[in-house]
């Protein structure tokens, strides 16, 4: 009994060094995942969770940039343009929620995979547009953008992995840039892009240009 005892006592050192190496190793890696700037998952951990989300038949692929950000860096500075990543980034991060997932792949482009449990992607983004429109608090100057979105669901093109899937994303916000700047001084832009956004957004579309809203 003496001699387990002893056994015992010498080996718990070891293991409590253990644990604390295998917690260093997982803190760093989780460090390792998120981008430093925004906090949020880097390209390749969003993708791993961005896949597994994709299964379900409710994903929904987003893909975000930021307006004019080389403007926005020249006029403010970089200070200002890191301050309107962050908070593009927070607020990107609550409306999609712990359910789904965000990521920066890049600059000031991000991406993110939401759960539509209701079938109301269109009136989602329409949303988020405005949230991720909005100045940012404490800023001075206040820096006024927009965030351009481009969505498709995942279960419109079964066949897709998430690199195909976000090109479609793409080409939509493209498709919804172009379409503002071409109805900007008709005021027309933000309509053409919502009604357009809700018709691919209906429950049961299918659309192989799955489109988009614009925040004007």
């Amino acid at each position: 009994m003496n001699t387990l005892l002893t056994m015992l006592t010498a080996a718990a050192p070891v293991a409590s060094g253990w644990t604390a190496h295998t917690l260093w190793l997982r803190r760093r890696l989780n460090v390792a995942r998120r981008d430093p700037l925004t906090g949020l998952r880097t390209r390749e951990a969003f993708t791993r969770r961005a896949t597994a989300l994709m299964r379900g038949p409710r994903a929904v692929v987003v893909l975000a940039d930021v307006d004019r950000f080389k403007q926005i860096n020249d006029t403010f500075g970089h200070a200002a343009g890191d301050t309107l990543l962050k908070a593009t980034a927070e607020r990107l991060a609550h409306h999609v929620g712990h359910a789904g997932v965000a990521g920066r792949l890049g600059g000031d482009e991000f991406a993110a995979v939401l759960i539509d449990n209701h079938g109301t992607a269109a009136d989602l983004l329409a949303v988020l547009h405005g949230v991720l429109a909005r100045p940012v608090d404490g800023q001075d100057p206040a820096v006024h953008t927009t965030v351009s979105l481009g969505w498709v669901r995942a279960a419109d093109f079964p066949g897709e992995d998430l690199s195909g899937l976000l090109r479609r994303a793409d080409e939509a916000m493209y498709a919804a840039k172009q379409a503002r700047a071409g109805f900007r001084r008709a005021g027309l832009g933000w309509l053409f892009a919502t009604v357009t956004g809700r018709r691919a957004g209906r429950a049961g579309a299918r659309s192989d240009a799955p489109l988009v809203g614009v925040a004007a």
